[in-house]
């Protein structure tokens, strides 16, 4: 409100220049009240006072100045000459500031418009006043201030005229939060082509996890853009994340159908993922077709499935088919596992070699399906068979089972579990007939058994070796040695069946050949227990082959009874007679060696001896011989001899030092018959009672 009458024309009598009243600070005392004419109480402070004189010093020059241009002066104005010129407006008794209020209102409509000072101060944010503030007690009226031309009136405090708001209080917040909470968040508008550009400049710079990002905003704000899904394809796939991308691509190429570009990297895709067919198709479906460089990696793909599929199914060989598998994975992408399909045809080749590395890897190969699903019915079948193929049966026939239980039309479960089942009882069969000693029996269960799985490999195996062992206990030998040849080639490692096979080669008389096998098992397993007793026994049995065969002189087998034996003597001794044969200068001989046969095989401890090959101990090998020194064996010379037979020629049942008579003392006894005594014009030893030939044979010590 202008308050620029608030206070009627002063006369021309009482032009005085006006007197200057302190300001009075907010919150002191109330303004002091005096009548007209009464001046106003000095400051009690120095400076203050000092300061009033300042300002009338500054206002009447200001006046001075201001009346010689002839223009009106806001910082200086006339006071009324009713009142006292020493007083100022708002010391005056209330009642009359009252009065004066309501005459200024009423003439507040003929009052001029505001002066060019005036209208340049509204245009300013915060005027500065000419003159001093003024300060108002509370309650008080504003300062008059003159109206007419001829008279300077007080001006106006500067807010009156202000257009600026009134300025808000600060208030800072306690954290970045905070601020960023209280202040309203304005989103920038971004369209989906800058998150396209962005995830563009992300993908050059290999940052392909925050171009995809920026891609999917892009999505978001665009689902029908086929660049975008074709884009955000292009980052998985460099990602590594080839099924993403695919699915991806699959709708970009729904959106935007024969995109060349688009068809492209579904083709790259489809041949990452081991999908050579669905690459070809669609490389063939672009207009023109792509080139020849663009498929080379789907067709080489698809080339060497193709032949690994032939080999399966024509039984070839399990080695080519994981050689085409191998070729054909190249072309797979970075990361990516082996397609199902493909894991399934390299567990059959590994089951088709049968060695047991293969049938390990076999059951790798199964246990990877299953580990991504526990109910796959083929990968069943696969593992049970690997075990089935390692002798693993109970496992084996309850993985076939389960496979049933997953599927119970599936034909390959059935197959296998049927032939499992019977393979396992024949097999159980025929080894009780072998424990009750029905020899023939059981190799009729076993050739039976054989037919059930030709392909098995380990389970047959087995099965030849039981059997090449009942046909050694007929005395059957070559079909034995026979069997154990063909149980060898299907599992070269079966060291059981070289030992079956060794033993029926000595038992058919070639013990050179059986001491070389057993020979060469033990370098090989030195750790195998009974080894080393089979190679000393089949040494023994070698030189024993190599001397006169008194049972093969008689024409009698070696477990022939005495009375046999008897027998068998008279009828050759009649025979070779030489006075029989007198013509026959070989009558003589051969007549000598029946005698000598008849001799050591009719006295039951030189039959003993003989059969044992005590009697082809040498007694320097024993102690000494040569280089003193212990063979392979535990004997001199590397004679191999058993505790057994060591513990008998150290007087068995007699005991040590139970020589005979004249024998002096303690000794070995070497009883021989007839020509048959190795020891026969050998020198005696000290404290034998003498040289030369000892009395029935004895050799004492």
């Amino acid at each position: 409100m202008v308050l620029s009458s608030i206070f009627p024309k002063s006369s021309k009598k009482s032009k005085q220049p006006a007197v200057s009243i302190p300001t009075l600070a907010p919150g002191s005392s109330s303004a002091h009240k005096s009548n007209p004419g009464t001046p106003p109480p000095s400051s009690p402070d120095k400076k203050s006072h000092h300061r009033v004189k300042d300002r009338d010093r500054d206002r009447d020059r200001d006046r001075r100045s201001t009346s010689n241009s002839n223009s009106h002066s806001h910082s200086s104005s006339k006071r009324p000459s009713r009142y006292d010129r020493n007083s100022h407006p708002l010391n005056l008794p209330p009642d009359e500031l009252r009065r004066l209020s309501s005459s200024a209102m009423s003439q507040m409509s003929d009052q001029p418009a505001p002066t060019p000072m005036d209208i340049d101060r509204e245009s300013t944010s915060s005027p500065a006043p000419s003159s001093p503030a003024v300060a108002q007690a509370p309650g008080a009226s504003p300062a008059p201030t003159a109206t007419d031309s001829e008279e300077p009136r007080p001006a106006p405090p500067p807010h009156r005229y202000t257009t600026s708001p009134p300025p808000q209080t600060a208030k800072y917040a306690a954290s970045t939060q905070e601020a960023a909470a209280t202040q309203p968040a304005v989103p920038p508008t971004v369209d989906a082509e800058s998150y396209k550009t962005a995830g563009n400049k992300f993908f050059k710079l290999k940052d392909y996890a925050q171009a995809i990002k920026e891609y999917s905003k892009a999505i978001d704000m665009d689902p029908t853009n086929a660049t975008y899904y074709s884009n955000r394809a292009a980052a998985l796939m460099s990602a590594h994340r080839f099924a993403e991308a695919l699915e991806d691509c699959n709708k970009a190429d729904t959106l935007d159908p024969h995109n060349m570009k688009i068809q492209l990297r579904l083709g790259r895709l489809y041949t990452s993922l081991g999908r050579p067919d669905e690459a070809l198709q669609a490389f063939q479906s672009i207009s023109p077709p792509a080139s020849a460089k663009d498929m080379q990696s789907a067709m080489i793909m698809q080339k060497h499935l193709r032949q690994a599929e032939q080999i399966t199914e024509s039984g070839g060989s399990g080695s080519m088919v994981i050689h085409a598998l191998n070729e054909a994975e190249k072309g797979l992408g970075s990361r990516i596992d082996r397609p199902r399909k493909w894991k399934l045809m390299r567990g059959e080749a590994f089951l088709r070699m049968g060695n047991a590395n293969s049938l390990g890897e076999a059951q790798s190969v199964a246990m990877s399906i299953l580990r991504n699903n526990n109910q796959d019915p083929e990968a069943l079948v696969l593992r049970g068979r690997a075990l089935y193929a390692q002798g693993e049966n109970d496992k084996a026939i309850q993985h076939f089972r389960q496979a049933l239980n997953c599927d119970p039309d599936m034909k390959a479960a059935v197959k296998y579990l049927r032939m499992v089942q019977k393979l396992e009882r024949m097999k159980e069969e025929g080894n009780a007939s072998f424990k009750a000693g029905k020899l023939q029996e059981a190799v009729d269960t076993y050739t039976k058994a054989l037919e059930v799985d030709p392909t098995n490999k380990n389970t047959n195996s087995k099965i030849l070796q039981n059997r090449a062992l009942c046909q050694t206990r007929l005395k059957k030998y070559a079909p034995a040695i026979a069997d154990c040849d063909k149980a060898l080639e299907l599992d070269p490692s079966y060291l059981k069946a070289r030992k079956t096979r060794a033993k029926a080669l000595g038992e058919s008389g070639n013990w050179e050949e059986a001491a070389r096998e057993y020979k060469s098992m033990y370098e090989e397993n030195p750790s195998e227990p009974g080894l080393a007793k089979e190679i000393r026994n089949a040494e023994l049995e070698l030189k024993k082959s190599k001397r006169k065969d008194y049972y093969k002189t008689l024409g009698i087998g070696k477990d022939a009874t005495e009375q046999e034996i008897k027998k068998a003597y008279r009828k050759l001794a009649i025979i070779h007679h030489p006075d029989k044969n007198p013509d026959d200068d070989q009558a003589a001989d051969r007549f000598k060696e029946i005698q000598e046969a008849h001799e050591t095989l009719s006295d039951s401890q030189k039959r003993a001896r003989y059969d044992s090959g005590e009697d082809l101990i040498d007694p320097s090998d024993m102690f000494g011989g040569h280089d003193h020194g212990f063979g392979q064996g535990g004997m001199p010379g590397g004679v191999q001899i058993d505790p057994e037979m060591l513990f008998n020629m150290f007087g068995g049942a007699g005991g040590m030092g139970g020589g005979r008579p004249g024998g002096g003392g303690g000794g070995f006894s070497f009883a021989s018959g007839g020509g048959g005594n190795p020891f026969a014009g050998m020198g005696g030893m000290p404290g034998g009672g003498g040289r030369g030939r000892q009395q029935g044979g004895q050799f004492p010590f």
